[in-house]
């Protein structure tokens, strides 16, 4: 219910002074529209900004001059999904030359591992259990418990899940399915 994506400004010009206007104006831009597409100010978070110069050479390798470079990025949290495709689409109709590493998440990742360690529990109980009866012998108390969460969610690319989220004229966006898991060993006394 989550998507994470950086998005950027890269201009690139002979002066310096060009390249910061330029990258100043597209980026106001892109952060209106991300708010008129209900991404709060919150959300926003500059990630990267950065100034160099680039040497240009003409086809004997003589210098030819310079121009200056400056990248602007920000780090967007999008909490309404449905909303994706269109905030992609707007942000690069308004400038934006760089978006990378679209990543999705879920809001409430405590409630979820819970719930994943919980199933692990009972799955692991009631293997112990098939297995006491398939050896004809009975479970005593516990003697140590172990659960071990999977770290971040892993996506799943087998197209279970979420549709492809578009309308027309806007990014398609494939939010898919995360799946959290936990892994658990119970040790029991044998009766």
């Amino acid at each position: 219910d989550l998507a994470y994506i950086f998005i950027g400004v890269r201009t690139q010009t002979a002066s310096l002074s060009d390249s910061l206007n330029q990258s100043n104006t597209k980026a106001a831009e892109i952060s209106s529209q991300l708010k008129e597409l209900g991404v709060a100010a919150e959300d926003i978070q500059t990630s990267a900004f950065n100034v160099y110069p680039v040497q240009n050479y003409d086809q004997n390798g003589q210098p030819t001059g310079t121009e200056y470079v400056v990248e602007n990025t920000v780090n967007v949290t999008v909490r309404d999904l449905a909303s994706l495709g269109q905030i992609l689409d707007s942000v690069v109709r308004s400038g934006a030359n760089s978006i990378n590493s679209i990543t999705f998440d879920v809001a409430d990742r405590k409630s979820a591992e819970a719930k994943a360690r919980e199933l692990a529990i009972q799955d692991a109980k009631a293997r112990a259990e098939e297995m006491a009866r398939l050896a004809g012998v009975d479970l005593g108390i516990v003697l140590n418990v172990s659960v071990y969460n999977s770290g971040s969610p892993t996506p799943v690319y087998e197209g279970k899940g979420g549709a492809v989220m578009s309308a027309s004229g806007e990014v398609p966006v494939a939010a898919g399915q995360l799946v959290i898991t936990a892994d658990a060993n119970i040790g029991y006394e044998i009766k």
